[in-house]
């Protein structure tokens, strides 16, 4: 079937579309009220984009439906009853900061399509559906309905893809395009919780009222899954000079380290920001974390409050710059999975409390559960809570699979690349959230890992690549010739 030349004439529109959907701002909100009274679940950018891709759906002649704003599907009707399933998201990360490009302008440039969601996962959702176009202009009929599953929040907790699942079927099989090539085929468990602590005792309030050097707050990160590249704090001290030999022990810190670092005054506190490297984090190692930065930095200072004393002493001498769990005690590793990662994604300290949010991805051979009782048993010593947020249990498939061994031989076959091989990975994707689903592409092997992190983009060389690879799936899967 020759639907290859059907996407060479949708390339343009393809283009055009996905730049069309990268220029919505579709960060996760607030719950609101739509125009006609409607709710919102994820914000007004979430439903604009979501909108807009069904739309999108219906006007190329597939069956579309909305299920109460929480989620949604394309469907391409097949011959029997069965549902092939493609389950890609429309949210994404906080842009961050230090963009060469607007991050929600869908900028065309040097072969390029700039933007938050390019990659991660606009760009993919976006090929998956004119993949489909394709097939149907070529006169495909599948045996298997093909459903393409729209999710809203997947970057954080899942609501709306749990939601989508209570009032519609799971696919039988299928993929999400949410990860890497050539196949996914597994992925580690992963836990996100608080450490979080009180500061309110009667002694910690004389400390206080107290002269000297005192720690106002510290702020920094933006979501768990992300690595901070950026964080603030805010100090006041009523000593003649302090602000001095802070500045001065700043800028040693900035010669034996390297790091960015800057400390200025503002009205009569001080403000320090330390910058790190974004990234996503899953892979924390690609990137630099602001948070550990500003502790490391922090812990040379003495203040007059201890519990702000003793929860800096806490994150560097159990966390720090550490990302496989060692300092903390639960650092472990198999061979499907390789290690542990432990990601600190956000800090929220004032006078009153201290929070970290910690994302930890751990083997697929490993219990969740122990990790956490592990954690606990530090956490006790410095009378510090563990708040759990979501566990995510671990899913593996054998490299012998049939779905593994036909999606990765399509792969192949497209690329010529016969080295790669499939791989477990800390991601956590919508792969979880139905059976024989496995995440399947989207970034190529070699390829910059842009995903979460500033000036995210996607050539048009791959999008265009990526398509020819998906249609040949969806053919493929909902064919028949895959029979789970």
């Amino acid at each position: 079937m020759d639907y290859e030349k059907y996407l060479e004439l949708n390339k343009d529109e393809m283009i055009f579309a996905l730049r069309d959907v990268v220029r919505i701002n579709s960060e996760e909100g607030e719950k609101i009220m739509g125009r006609n009274g409607e709710v919102y679940p994820f914000g007004s950018g979430v439903q604009e984009a979501f909108e807009k891709v069904l739309a999108l759906g219906k006007s190329m002649g597939f069956r579309v439906k909305n299920v109460d704003n929480y989620g949604g599907h394309i469907d391409f009707p097949g011959r029997t009853d069965r549902i092939m399933g493609i389950i890609g998201h429309l949210d994404v990360v906080p842009a961050g900061s230090g963009w060469d490009f607007e991050p929600y302008g869908g900028e065309l440039a040097d072969g390029k399509i700039y933007g938050r969601g390019t990659t991660d996962d606009k760009g993919p959702v976006i090929s998956c559906l004119y993949a489909m176009k394709a097939l149907k202009d070529a006169g495909y009929q599948p045996e298997c309905t093909i459903r393409l599953i729209i999710g809203l929040d997947e970057e954080t907790e899942w609501k709306g893809i749990n939601y989508y699942f209570d009032h519609e079927p799971k696919p039988d099989f299928g993929f999400t395009p949410d990860a890497d090539f050539p196949v996914i085929n597994g992925e580690k468990g992963m836990l996100i919780f608080d450490f979080a602590k009180k500061f309110g005792s009667a002694q910690a309030q004389s400390q206080a009222q107290a002269k000297g050097l005192k720690l106002r707050s510290i702020k920094g990160g933006t979501a768990p899954n992300s690595v901070a590249d950026s964080c603030r704090a805010v100090l006041r001290s009523d000593e003649e000079k302090a602000y001095d030999r802070i500045k001065e022990m700043a800028a040693a810190y900035r010669e034996e380290t390297g790091y960015k670092l800057n400390v200025k005054g503002v009205g009569k506190s001080l403000e320090i920001t330390t910058t790190g490297i974004a990234a996503h984090g899953a892979k924390p190692e690609k990137g630099l974390n602001a948070i550990s930065i500003m502790m490391d930095f922090l812990g040379r200072l003495n203040f007059v409050t201890e519990d702000h004393n003793e929860f800096i002493e806490f994150y560097n001498k159990y966390i720090g710059f550490c990302l496989d769990g060692s300092k903390i005690g639960v650092d472990c590793s198999d061979e499907p999975s390789g290690d542990l990662v432990f990601n600190v994604g956000m800090i929220d300290v004032d006078s009153e409390a201290g929070k970290l949010t910690i994302n930890i991805r751990y083997p697929v051979t490993a219990d969740g559960e122990e990790i956490l009782s592990r954690l606990a048993a530090v956490l006790d010593r410095y009378d510090m809570g563990l708040i759990r947020g979501s566990h995510k249990e671990p899913i593996y498939l054998d490299m012998d699979n049939p779905m593994v061994k036909l999606l990765l031989e399509i792969y192949r076959k497209h690329t010529g690349d016969t080295q790669s091989q499939p791989q477990v990975i800390g991601g956590g994707t919508y792969a979880r959230s139905a059976k024989n689903v496995i995440a399947y592409g989207a970034l190529f092997p070699g390829d910059p890992d842009l995903m979460h992190q500033k000036n995210e983009c996607i050539t048009v060389e791959r999008l265009v690549q990526m398509t020819k690879i998906y249609a040949e799936a969806i053919y493929k899967l909902a064919s028949g010739e895959y029979n789970n």
